[in-house]
Formats: structure tokens, C-alpha cells, sequence
């Protein structure tokens, strides 16, 4: 079992070291995108052997859990390495048009796949620790993709995103000595064992809170996402697609795995403050990209506002709600990443990303209006696309749960959504180019132009799927929502049926 767990893991740091040694030819570029085929195929395989076998675990060294480090694969883990490889892929590609020689001669790749690596671990880990050093991995590598090239802004910007992933760092440790002082262990099934037999379970509930905070950091929840509208519009298009797909969903993981099996005693208390967070993060998301007129601010805005969905059903935590997060997470992965990518070209096509600067691109470039079309109007809900459906559950299981206001909130925020979307489409796309000038694909390089294209239309493709055949994916999301609801499979595949 332990080789399924593994190589999906030790795939991306095998190439970045190999890219990284041949970053200054064209074999550095290629190196990774092999690379990430390669961690795709083992991610696939480590999917079907938990299609087939339910949870799966592996214990490093031979050392047998608690005391050992352990990796374990669920439905909800396995997906999200899928996803994850699949972005990577994605993004590997678009990559060969993007990124200049300067900064493949920097460590592009190396540190690209380095960052892969820390966001597959933290999805395979069942230890404490070792996703607080996976966290770590995927800082120190985020920030070197984040100052890449040195301008004044990506500085600027990457300062305020490690400063405030610091303070979350400092909870996070914080709250792993209490958990571990409290407990004795550090694995999280062992955990989920024993704090029930503690007595000062008011303490518990406090260390809940601090997880929630660091982990909401990572996430860019309210209050806490200032952070990532100042970063994420700074750096190359290909790393702020892998940084809108991925970092935060990294963050709503965590809060997932952790308050369904560890924090799950006190959910009244718990619970209701992340309604209230998600509620207060899908406005002010959604209100802040309404604020702004440059493409990648807006669609930064509306990574916070779709995070507050997932946290919604985390916080409803009924059956019906932790199957929308678990299909909302995976839907907006694609979608989002697919929408970064998708500017980068508008940025070449029209000239910049600034709505006021551009416009004319449906009358002179369909293809490209073609392919944001599909995953911006899925953000904003429109069915039958993939992101109609991840709404329609989450609501549903708000109007279930009786929880009026937060149903509420979420369908407004989609029609603000709407709003953001068709102010982007109306500006770029339908009205005609401020300066005269006729925006064509054609002025990109032919060379670098289908690599801008196949994973755009790749991806495209995927929301596609997903939207015209909801029921093999809502299916798979109640199988891994039952799983976190019920971690005894968890937690027996750790520890042993015996647990």
C-alpha cells in the first residue's frame, strides 16, 4: 500500500531536482512537464486502488502508528491529488509559453514542482507535524515563485503573504504542543481516539479555534485574506493559476479533515462560528471584486468569495452539505486555475488586464471567448455548467437545515458573481478595443501558442464534463462526505480494526 501513498509524493521532488539541474536548456521545461504526466498516472493509481479497497494507509519506516509517520488516502484525499495533478499538468504546459529563460534559469520548475510536492503531502498525511512540514514546503517554495523576478510589487506582495502565513504558522505549532501535551501522540486517528476521554473538553474547544484561525489563514477567510488580493496578481500567470487552484483549498482541506474527525464534540460552538465565517466571506469576497477593474484582482477577490462556500458546508455538516464542499472544492480547483490561465492570454491578446485598456476580443479572437466563457459563467452558477450544481446542493442543504439566512447569502453572492462575470465579458470581450486595435491570437507566437491553448481547452473540456454529467461526480462526493462524517474507516485503516 505504502508505494500507492508514496510516489505520487516522491514523483514531484524527483523532478524538480532534475529540473533544477537543467533549468539553463530546454530540457528543464520538459523535464517537468514528464514529470507531471508521470505524477498524474500514479495519482490515478492510487485513486482506483481506493475505488477498489476504501481507505488505505502505509507506515514509513515499518514503524506502526502512533509512533511512526503515517500517510492515508480516503475518497476526499485521493480526489484532491488527482486534482492536483491534473492543475500541475495543466499548468506545466501552459508554462512553456509563459515563463521566460530569466526565470527558468532562476529555479522556475524546481521550485514549481517543489510546491506540488508540499500540496500532495498535505493531502496524504495523517500526522500533525508532518502537514505542519508540508505547510512549510509549500511556503518556502510559494514565496520563491511569488518574488520571481524581483519587481517592486512581487516583493512587496510576497512580504505580506509570508508575514501572515508566519502568525498562522505560530498558531498551528501552537496548537499541535497542546494537542500533543493533552494527548501524548501526534497522529491524527490516535488523536480523534483520545480526546473524547479528556476531561477539560472546554479546552479542547480553544484549541479548535486556534486550528481554526491558522488553517483559516491558509484558506483566506474573513478576516483573515487581505493577504492574498496583495500577492496573487503580482507574479507569472502560471503561478497564480497553481496559487488560486490550489494553496487555499490546501487551507479548506485542513479545516475539513480536522473539524469532521478531530474537532468534532462541541459543533454547536464551532460550527457556528464557521457559518458566520463563510457567510462574511462570500460578501466581502464577492464585494471586493465588484470594487475592482483589473482582471486578476477581480478574479482574486472571487477565490475568497467561493471559499465561504466550502466552509458553508463544512459548517452545516450535514450529509447533504459535505457533499457540496467536497464538489465544490474539486469544481473550483479547475474553474479557478483554468480562469488565471485563460488571463494570461487576454494579457498577451489585448494588451493588459486592465478592463478600461482592452475590449474587441469576441469579435476578433471567438476561440478565446469560447474558453472563458465556459469556466466564468460555471463560477458564477449558470447551469448546466459544473458550478450550477455545486450550488444547488450547498443550498439545498442550507434549505434542509433550515438555515434561511446563509441560503440567503450564498444565492446572492452567485447573482453578484454574475455580475463580476458579465462586467468582465461586457468590458473585454463585447465592447469594441479602446485604442482601435484589432486583438487576434495570431499575435502570440505560433510556437508558444498551443501551449497557452491545449490546457485552457483541457480544462475547459473537464468543467464541461463535470457540468453535463453531475452524477458519477455528486455520487463520488457522498461516498467520501459519508467518510468524514463516519471516520471509523479513517481511523481503523491507521490504527488497526482493533482502534
Amino acid at each position: 500500500m505504502s508505494w500507492y501513498l508514496t510516489v505520487p509524493l516522491v514523483l514531484p521532488f524527483l523532478t524538480a531536482v532534475f529540473a533544477f539541474l537543467t533549468r539553463f536548456g530546454p530540457a528543464g521545461r520538459w523535464i517537468s512537464v514528464i514529470g507531471n504526466v508521470a505524477m498524474l498516472l500514479a495519482a490515478s493509481m492510487l485513486m482506483a486502488k481506493v475505488l477498489d479497497q476504501g481507505v488505505i494507509a502505509g507506515q514509513m519506516g515499518g514503524w506502526a502508528a502512533p509512533f511512526g509517520i503515517t500517510l492515508v488516502a480516503d475518497y476526499l484525499s485521493a480526489v484532491m491529488v488527482v486534482i492536483t495533478a491534473i492543475t500541475a499538468l495543466a499548468v506545466s504546459v501552459y508554462a512553456l509559453g509563459d515563463i521566460n529563460d530569466r526565470k527558468e534559469h532562476l529555479g522556475y520548475h524546481a521550485l514549481f514542482n517543489v510546491l506540488i510536492g508540499g500540496v500532495a503531502g498535505s493531502f496524504l498525511t495523517g500526522d500533525l507535524f508532518n502537514l505542519y512540514v508540508w505547510f512549510e514546503v509549500m511556503l518556502i517554495s510559494s514565496f520563491g515563485l511569488l518574488v520571481l523576478g524581483g519587481t517592486k510589487e512581487q516583493v512587496d506582495g510576497g512580504v505580506r503573504y509570508v508575514t501572515l502565513n508566519l502568525i498562522s504558522t505560530i498558531l498551528f505549532l501552537s496548537g499541535i504542543g497542546l494537542l500533543y501535551g493533552m494527548t501524548g501522540t501526534l497522529n491524527m486517528a490516535d488523536i480523534a481516539r483520545s480526546l473524547p476521554e479528556l476531561e477539560n473538553q472546554g479546552l479542547v474547544t480553544v484549541i479548535a479555534v486556534m486550528f481554526m484561525v491558522a488553517f483559516g489563514v491558509k484558506a483566506a477567510v474573513f478576516p483573515l485574506f487581505f493577504w492574498l488580493p496583495a500577492s496573487y496578481h503580482t507574479p507569472a500567470f502560471a503561478v497564480s493559476a497553481v496559487f488560486a487552484g490550489l494553496l487555499t483549498k490546501v487551507g479548506v482541506y485542513a479545516l475539513i479533515r480536522m473539524f469532521t474527525l478531530v474537532f468534532n464534540a462541541d459543533t454547536d460552538f464551532t460550527h457556528t462560528i464557521l457559518l458566520w465565517v463563510a457567510a462574511l466571506t462570500m460578501i466581502t469576497g464577492v464585494l471586493g471584486a465588484a470594487a475592482h477593474n483589473d482582471i486578476r484582482k477581480i478574479l482574486s477577490f472571487h477565490i475568497v468569495s467561493q471559499i465561504g462556500y466550502m466552509i458553508m458546508g463544512l459548517a452545516l455538516l450535514t450529509p447533504l452539505a459535505m457533499v457540496g464542499a467536497v464538489f465544490y472544492l474539486v469544481h473550483h480547483i479547475i474553474v479557478k486555475a483554468n480562469l488565471l490561465l485563460i488571463t494570461g492570454v487576454i494579457e498577451r491578446t489585448a494588451g493588459s488586464t486592465e478592463l478600461a485598456k482592452i475590449g474587441g476580443l469576441y469579435k476578433t479572437a471567438p476561440l478565446l471567448a469560447v474558453l472563458f466563457f465556459i469556466p466564468a459563467f460555471s463560477l458564477a452558477g449558470f447551469p448546466p455548467l459544473s458550478g450550477f450544481w455545486a450550488k444547488y446542493v450547498l443550498v439545498s442543504a442550507a434549505l434542509e437545515d433550515n438555515a434561511w439566512v446563509i441560503a440567503a447569502v450564498a444565492l446572492l453572492v452567485g447573482l453578484l458573481t454574475i455580475f463580476s462575470m458579465t462586467k468582465i465579458w461586457a468590458e473585454a470581450f463585447w465592447k469594441p478595443h479602446p485604442e482601435g486595435v484589432d486583438p487576434v491570437l495570431e499575435a502570440i507566437d505560433p510556437a508558444r501558442r498551443w501551449a497557452f491553448l491545449l490546457p485552457i481547452a483541457a480544462l475547459a473540456m473537464l468543467t464541461l464534463v463535470i457540468g453535463f454529467f453531475p452524477q458519477t461526480f455528486v455520487a463520488f462526493a457522498e461516498m467520501a462526505a459519508a467518510q468524514l462524517l463516519d471516520p471509523s474507516d479513517y481511523m481503523a485503516a491507521v490504527l488497526g480494526e482493533g482502534a
